[in-house]
């Protein structure tokens, strides 16, 4: 099985969000084999691709579980099939559950088109334990919560309990807060213990809630966010006729295949 490691959301090797991308050739393996993999690839995310006529369907593991929706990994699958699979179209469609999401050349980026989220705030005393500041403002979409901080200071000083936000409702935790540095919009970062990711070093699909949030408190329809994780990573993003669009640059770390013996390994499962 032919196999790439991807740094997504950045220019250069050892930034941004690594991910996982397996293409698959003969339809989906097992669902425990696909957590296998992923799990010892130990990335936030592992994309599994198959072609499906002139579409490819995609799917998305952390080390621990399946997940509905991921942009970086979305992002690594578009740069491996343009870059090195002879993908020849300008614009790739992938189909994932019920979704139709598409990935387009825009330059030296890739756009992503992904569906926005609907948020709705919360009450503020139901996440005051899982960080060591206390949030100005709790949304919550279908996922993740989202957390205003006071700063940007803030934002990068943050603890995470991870104890504590392992056992909340949804997958993970976005804090967010207006940057301070020029020609950045906001700052994020991303917590998600629950489903195996203590940080996300940069999260595409966690624009799909900032944008309709920092769209109501700025007033604007195009961003240029940073998560500022230790690895961190820049997103241009647009809300487009209903839908997000989130561009970035990837990079290629590895290339190589996987070797699974499938007897040996079915009597192991």
């Amino acid at each position: 099985m032919r196999y790439y490691q991807v740094d997504s959301f950045t220019d250069a090797l050892f930034g941004g969000n690594p991910a996982g991308v397996c293409i698959l050739e003969n339809g989906w393996l097992a669902n425990e084999l696909m957590q296998s993999i992923a799990m010892e690839n130990n990335l936030s995310e592992t994309a599994f691709v198959k072609r499906a006529g002139e579409a490819y369907e995609i799917r998305w593991f952390t080390p621990t579980v399946e997940v509905p929706l991921c942009g970086h990994a979305t992002l690594a699958a578009a740069h491996v099939l343009f870059r090195h699979e002879g993908f020849l179209e300008n614009e790739i469609i992938f189909h994932s559950n019920d979704d139709v999401l598409k990935v387009s050349k825009a330059g030296d980026k890739l756009v992503l088109d992904f569906p926005i989220d609907d948020i709705w705030q919360v009450d503020v005393t139901d996440m005051t334990d899982c960080f060591n500041f206390k949030p100005l403002e709790v949304w919550r979409g279908k996922e993740e919560y989202i957390l205003l901080l006071q700063n940007e200071k803030q934002v990068q000083e943050a603890i995470c309990n991870l104890a504590k936000t392992t056992k909340i409702d949804l997958a993970g935790i976005i804090i967010t807060a207006v940057s301070s540095q020029k020609g950045i919009d906001y700052v994020s970062r991303y917590f998600a213990p629950k489903i195996g990711i203590d940080e996300d070093p940069v999260t595409g699909s966690n624009q799909c809630l900032l944008m309709p949030f920092w769209q109501a408190k700025l007033g604007k329809d195009e961003f240029v966010a940073l998560q500022i994780s230790s690895r961190g990573g820049k997103l241009w993003t647009k809300l487009e006729n209903g839908r997000a669009k989130i561009a970035g640059r990837a990079v290629t770390y590895l290339t190589g295949e996987l070797e699974i013996d499938l007897t040996i390994l079915v009597k192991t499962l």
